[in-house]
C-alpha cells in the first residue's frame, strides 16, 4: 500500500492521492486502507518513515571537504534523478502529518551526518564546538534552493562550490558559538 501511495504521488501529485486510489492501486478494499490510516497524511507519514529505515551512512573520504562534496553529489543526484524526494517535499506542504514525518526524516539524516563534523574536529580541520547541523545545512541548502525552490536545471559545479564554501566557513569558525 505504501508503494502504491508513493507511485501515485510521484506520477500524479498530491491532489490525486486518496485512500480510494491507494486501495485500487494496491488491489485491496478501501476499508483495509482506512483501518490502517485515517487519511492521506498518515499514509505519507508512513512512506517517509519507511524511507528513513535504511542503512545509509555519510561518506568518509578522509576530509571534511571531501565528505561534504560526496554528500552534495548524493543530494543533487537524488533531487535530479529520483522524483520521490521532490514529491515528498511537495506533499509535506499539504499535510501536517507528512511535514512532521519529513522533519523527523531530515533530523535523522542530520544526526547521521554529524559524524562528518565529529571526524573533521578529531582531525583538527575545524574548531571544536562546530555546530554540525548548521554546517550541514550551509553545505546542502544551495542545492535545495536551486533545484527545489527555484526549479532550475542542475549545475554540475554547484555541489562542489557549496561544499567548498561551507568547509571554508567551518575552518574559519563560522559554525561555532564563539
Amino acid at each position: 500500500m505504501l508503494d502504491a501511495a508513493l507511485a501515485q504521488l510521484v506520477r500524479h501529485g498530491y491532489d490525486s492521492l486518496s485512500i480510494d486510489v491507494v486501495a485500487e492501486r494496491s488491489g485491496v478494499h478501501r476499508t483495509t486502507v482506512y483501518r490502517r490510516w485515517r487519511d492521506v497524511g498518515g499514509l505519507l507519514a508512513d512512506v517517509l518513515h519507511e524511507a528513513s529505515v535504511d542503512a545509509w551512512r555519510p561518506p568518509d573520504t578522509g576530509s571534511l571537504e571531501g565528505d561534504l562534496l560526496a554528500v552534495n553529489h548524493e543530494v543533487q543526484t537524488g533531487l535530479t534523478t529520483d522524483p520521490v524526494t521532490v514529491a515528498l517535499i511537495a506533499a509535506s506542504f499539504r499535510s501536517e502529518q507528512a511535514a512532521e514525518a519529513l522533519r523527523a526524516f531530515w533530523a535523522d539524516r542530520y544526526d547521521r551526518c554529524a559524524d562528518i563534523v565529529r571526524r573533521a574536529v578529531e582531525r583538527g580541520e575545524i574548531p571544536a564546538g562546530t555546530d554540525a547541523r548548521r554546517l550541514l545545512v550551509a553545505a546542502t541548502a544551495p542545492l535545495y534552493h536551486e533545484l527545489v525552490l527555484m526549479r532550475v536545471a542542475a549545475d554540475a559545479r554547484l555541489p562542489d562550490r557549496a561544499a567548498r564554501d561551507a568547509a571554508t566557513a567551518a575552518r574559519a569558525g563560522a559554525f561555532t558559538d564563539r
